[in-house]
């Protein structure tokens, strides 16, 4: 396989605090990698390293089959971009915005009107071109500067946390354009994120992340198959468990958690298994919900935690949960700490790992 970058023995510092430790990494051309790890793992300083924008404390970072050094490092810029998971857009129109690194590269206008329809359509964003960006829903701005990046066709793509804080539309639909973008148009792509379940789903390789290192890299079944001290360690944050599963009469899979808590999921198994529940498939309510949901459980609610547009509510069960709501909803069903709450999420969100 052809080499599109290489990281050789990086480390990276800031003032007396480590937080990348002695990666050593190959990517390979037209690959989609997952940078998999809990928050401040690394994963966000790696990206930027490869984005170019931030240098190694000590290492080599090759490019393209080049070492990346000061005499060559805009001309590199070109050909890697980064989405951050912070959306920024400029005051301007959806065209404006996502035609603005054509212009610096001083692209002729009809190609860049033809390249911005094929990046807007990747995103479900046809006919928006003259829509105020920043008045577009989050989800859709998040869209937009997926579609700013892929507009480039450079060839590394950067994704910081793609779809975090995206409502599950919007989420899926970034998740259709950034696979599309790496198997139609052969762009490397490299996505950090916390989310396990688009770990499993979207790359065709993870590197496991923790405190700084990669802890262990294969393929989605590779890594997840054998469910490793590192992952398990982390997994258990985000809503993994232990249990015993059997088949019922409808064809479902009874998954026996612990203390009184019994789940179902579609995927038939038996015997002992490691779960997986997303915490943006979980609904969260003040009352019982009427649902065709195969999963209800009553809690209270044990933490909160304030991330800026979307809170995240630890909720025990008899075993503890992840839920990741809205702030709106968070004021409106006026939750506090100890708040009877309902979770309900269905069996295909059961994900057995």
């Amino acid at each position: 396989m052809t080499l599109i970058a290489e990281l050789k023995n990086v480390t990276k510092a800031f003032d007396d605090k480590t937080v990348l430790e002695d990666i050593n990494l190959k990517i390979n051309q037209g690959e989609a990698l997952a940078f998999l790890g809990p928050n401040g793992s690394g994963k966000t300083t790696l990206l930027k390293i490869l984005a170019f924008i931030e240098k190694p404390t000590k290492g080599e970072v090759h490019f393209d089959g080049r070492r990346v050094a000061n005499k060559n490092l805009e001309q590199m810029r070109l050909e890697s971009t980064m989405v951050f998971q912070k959306t920024v857009l400029f005051s301007t129109s959806v065209y404006n915005n996502v035609a603005y690194g054509l212009r610096i590269r001083k692209t002729p206008k009809s190609k860049i009107d033809e390249e911005i329809s094929k990046a807007l359509k990747l995103v479900r964003l046809e006919g928006f071109e003259k829509r105020q960006a920043k008045k577009l829903s989050g989800g859709e701005q998040q869209r937009v500067a997926l579609a700013r990046a892929l507009v480039l066709n450079t060839k590394l793509l950067l994704l910081d946390e793609p779809t975090a804080n995206l409502d599950p539309k919007n989420a899926s639909i970034a998740e259709e354009a950034i696979a599309a973008a790496n198997r139609e148009l052969k762009t490397t792509i490299v996505i950090a994120t916390h989310n396990m379940f688009q770990a499993k789903n979207l790359p065709n390789r993870i590197a496991l992340m923790d405190n700084g290192r990669i802890s262990e890299a294969g393929t989605p079944a590779e890594i997840f198959g054998k469910l490793s001290k590192t992952l398990a360690s982390f997994a258990a944050v985000e809503n993994t468990f232990r249990g015993t599963a059997k088949m019922t009469k409808e064809g479902t899979t009874s998954i026996d958690i612990g203390n009184g808590v019994q789940l179902t999921a579609t995927a038939p198994n038996t015997g002992e298994v490691s779960i997986f529940v997303s915490p943006e498939d979980i609904i969260l309510s003040k009352n019982r919900l009427e649902s065709s949901a195969r999963n209800v459980l009553r809690g209270n609610v044990t933490e909160i935690q304030d991330l800026g547009p979307v809170v995240r509510l630890r909720i025990d069960v008899g075993k503890p949960f992840i839920v990741q709501i809205t702030k709106s909803s968070f004021h409106d069903m006026r939750i506090t700490l100890n708040s009877e709450v309902y979770l309900a999420f269905k069996a295909s969100s059961v994900q057995i790992i």
